[in-house]
């Protein structure tokens, strides 16, 4: 049986060159470790969603990101993921159910 993971990493505040490099870093130590990874990052328009009724787009990709996590076995945590709402939530879903937790090491 295969191992999926996903990535859980701060956005806010971010250029998407730092998102995509730390998130490039942390799908090759998962692939390392043996992980088949998903793709948790979320480049919707904003102006879109909005018009489509997403009023709440953070909470949007929050529910997104939940949902692929259903999918995994593992979630791998950037380092700052403790100061991002998100990734709290996260965090605290991953433990609840009993996911395998892994941490960026510095």
């Amino acid at each position: 049986m295969k191992k999926i993971a996903m990535v859980s990493q701060t956005m806010r505040g971010k250029t998407e060159q730092e998102i995509l490099q730390t998130r490039e870093k942390a799908v090759t130590t998962l692939i390392e470790k043996g992980y088949e990874v998903l793709n948790t990052y979320f480049d919707d328009d904003e102006q879109d969603l909005k018009q489509k009724g997403f009023e709440n787009v953070p909470l949007y990709h929050l529910a997104k990101s939940l949902e692929e996590m259903s999918k995994c076995h593992a979630v791998y945590f950037c380092k700052g993921w403790e100061n991002a709402r998100g990734c709290k939530i996260e965090h605290e879903t991953a433990k609840a159910y009993g996911l395998n937790m892994i941490y960026e090491k510095d």
